[in-house]
């Protein structure tokens, strides 16, 4: 694909405008003739993609260069964007010029930063100066970010190359995405940050930065079959990002392996003064704490999660419990936290009243623009009465308190990443093995454990305490090596 004929961001928008009808993805002039699924099934990693991690060692030794990456990628978007459709823009000829740049500075010995030469995506809600933040809106055309959001400056600073701006669903909300899944076309990457996890997944970067009010992280992580990491609330800064729920809303990434994660994590994690809400909990080196010999101590929560997901859900959750036994984990069952059976509808709330508020002046006058799934949060949180919202408020911050007890001497909860695997594109998925994690403000990682009958990727969740993120993503990584899982996508292999 050349890059003049690239989608512009004017037609992005028009093609999540077309997904609010009964048809997910209805834009011909976005996306010409629908795509053919794959056949059900996956193939080995015969055909590796790397991990951000293993290409940083790769570029510090001499043995690939940022331009070389940067091809790697651009080659993937070339080939799988047009069946895909993960990207809202990518600014190719600028991130081939910091590649260039970057290569120059590390054959003298000088690298910015941890994330040097690192092709990476960043989710159409965050603020890249000089490009457009359209959140997946029409009602956001034309708008161009005056400045970096602080997210961005510090993968800037780390010496990241920045492709461009993924697909989210609007208003970082419910609306499908034109985005396909990249194990099966005709399912959904899930949402809100479909690009992101699509991008991922298709080796068209090598990691992206997503955003979590639900579970928007980890449903579209667990859906494409890569990690994601949702990290403990106030840990990412949220200045610069379009916000859905201030109470609710986590910034964090996507990429193919914990150790990636971990690296990430590192550079975006931070207080921001600029950022009312930003912690000043200390930042640790997550990539250095992944320690080989650690072994994790699990709790798995059955009550609800075991529950609620589908037997080949259920079955795939539980031979992985099953095989990190084997490997020497120490696995117990906990009981669900108390006030847990309240927090869904709470969380809706929360979510309901504040995207109200951010988008009260708008709505009223613009409503048809305004997609149907978001425009039904919109009506609930208007009609809301006060005190319904304060009641929620209030259960949320006794919750965060409460929920650290079902923490007491293990290393994170255990639990499917989702109800089932990715459904067709007339949906996101259901985010309630994810939004009580939102809700109570813990960091989550969801890491790929099998592929179900219907070949589809299935995902662990891990859950640990506040600001636990070193502890957690030790046990994350150990639980990944002692699956092994080892498998991509079709269209990535063949």
């Amino acid at each position: 694909m050349s890059r003049s004929s690239f989608k512009t961001g004017d037609e992005r928008t028009s093609g999540a405008t077309a997904s609010s009808s009964s048809s997910a993805v209805s834009n011909p002039a976005l996306l010409g003739k629908p795509a053919v699924a794959p056949k059900p099934g996956i193939e080995a990693a015969s055909r590796r993609l790397r991990t951000l991690s293993e290409a940083s060692t790769e570029l510090r030794a001499g043995r690939v260069t940022a331009i070389q990456l940067f091809d790697e990628c651009l080659a993937q978007i070339d080939k799988l964007e047009p069946k895909i459709h993960a990207w809202v823009s990518v600014d190719a000829d600028g991130a081939r010029r910091l590649a260039r740049e970057l290569d120059a500075e590390a054959a003298a010995g000088h690298y910015r930063g941890p994330l040097h030469g690192m092709p990476i995506g960043i989710k159409d809600i965050i603020d890249i100066a000089g490009l457009p933040t359209l959140a997946g809106s029409p009602l956001r055309a034309g708008h161009v970010a005056q400045a970096d959001a602080p997210i961005v400056t510090r993968l800037r600073a780390a010496g990241a190359i920045l492709l461009g701006k993924t697909v989210t669903t609007e208003f970082a909300s419910f609306d499908p995405p034109p985005t396909r899944n990249p194990w099966n076309f005709e399912r959904t990457p899930a949402g809100s940050s479909s690009g992101s996890a699509a991008s991922v997944a298709t080796g068209m970067c090598l990691a992206a930065i997503g955003s979590q009010t639900g579970g928007s992280i980890v449903r579209p992580a667990a859906y494409c079959g890569v990690a994601g990491i949702k990290p403990t609330y106030g840990r990412v800064s949220l200045a610069g990002i379009f916000p859905l729920a201030f109470h609710l809303d986590h910034p964090g990434p996507i990429a193919r392996s914990v150790a990636d994660l971990a690296l990430l994590l590192g550079v975006i994690a931070g207080f921001d003064p600029t950022d009312p809400l930003s912690s000043r909990q200390p930042v640790a080196d997550y990539a250095s704490e992944l320690t080989p010999g650690f072994v994790p101590r699990l709790g798995l929560l059955r009550e609800y999660f075991l529950e609620k997901c589908t037997p080949e859900v259920r079955d795939a959750t539980l031979a992985t419990i099953e095989r990190l036994r084997k490997a020497g984990a120490e696995v117990r069952e906990v009981p669900l936290p108390e006030g847990f059976a309240r927090v869904p509808e709470l969380h809706h709330r929360i979510m309901a009243v504040e995207a109200a508020f951010i988008h009260r002046e708008k709505f009223p006058s613009q409503r048809a623009k305004f997609s149907p799934q978001i425009s039904k949060l919109l009506d609930r949180g208007r009609s809301m009465p006060i005190f319904d919202y304060v009641e929620a408020i209030e259960h949320q911050k006794r919750y965060v308190r409460t929920v650290q007890r079902s923490l007491e001497g293990i290393e994170a909860l255990v639990m499917p990443s989702t109800t089932t695997t990715a459904g067709g594109l007339d949906t996101t998925g259901d985010p309630a093995f994810n939004s009580c994690w939102s809700y109570a403000g813990l960091p989550s990682v969801t890491i790929p454990c099998a592929v179900c009958p219907d070949g589809m990727p299935t995902g662990l969740q891990l859950v640990g305490r506040s600001f636990g993120e070193s502890s957690l993503l030790a046990a994350a990584a150990w639980c990944e090596r002692a699956i092994g899982f080892d498998r991509l996508p079709a269209c990535v292999t063949g």
